[in-house]
């Protein structure tokens, strides 16, 4: 049985979850500093492949941008959200390659999103950021290049790890919700 994306077979609570959590993931990029937490510990990549599982639609590939917009009209973004919000619907995108995954392969698929997710906004952004600031913050050659990408490795780290343990945990959570959905007969019809 198939159905079309966010149908009336689409229950409630999974688009009340999705938003919440997308809103979780605005919410932190607004106070993380505040808190304490390391620069690039972020929640857009597990807000982005729980909505994926949940919603198993392809309009899903919106909440990273979603987030990161939203959150960067506060935070005053610069020039770089060309290569920040870019990166991320990349990644909104890459999240729908796992969309009609089920089982273990979720989790699976969860942490192999999180690292590619992870390595795909450091190249892309490290990028822009050597682009926009050669001859200023970084030479305009390869070395230049090089060393906007060594500057990066700690953040990278963190966001890395962060999805290394989120991402998974989240796809785990999106297995659960299908189980007990399953176990009260109100199972969502799978993608066709």
């Amino acid at each position: 049985m198939t159905r079309a994306p966010l149908g009336p077979t689409t229950r409630w609570w999974r688009v009340a979850l999705v938003v919440a959590l997308a809103l979780l993931a605005v919410v932190w990029r607004l106070v993380r500093a505040d808190v304490g937490a390391p620069a690039n510990l972020e929640l857009v990549t597990a807000a982005t492949f729980a909505a994926t599982a949940l919603l198993r639609s392809r309009w899903a590939f919106v909440v990273p941008l979603a987030v990161t917009v939203a959150s960067d009209v506060v935070l005053g973004n610069t020039t770089i959200a060309l290569f920040t919000w870019s990166a991320w619907l990349v990644v909104g995108l890459g999240s729908l390659l796992a969309r009609r995954t089920t089982g273990w392969r979720r989790v699976g698929a969860g942490a192999a999103f999180g690292v590619v997710g992870s390595l795909w906004f450091f190249a892309w952004t490290n990028l822009g950021v050597w682009l926009q600031g050669r001859g200023v913050w970084y030479p305009a050659g390869v070395d230049g290049l090089l060393a906007s990408y060594a500057a990066g490795l700690p953040f990278l780290r963190t966001m890395l790890l962060g999805n290394l343990v989120l991402v998974p945990l989240v796809a785990a959570g999106t297995l659960l919700a299908d189980r007990l959905e399953s176990a009260h007969g109100t199972v969502a019809a799978r993608p066709a």
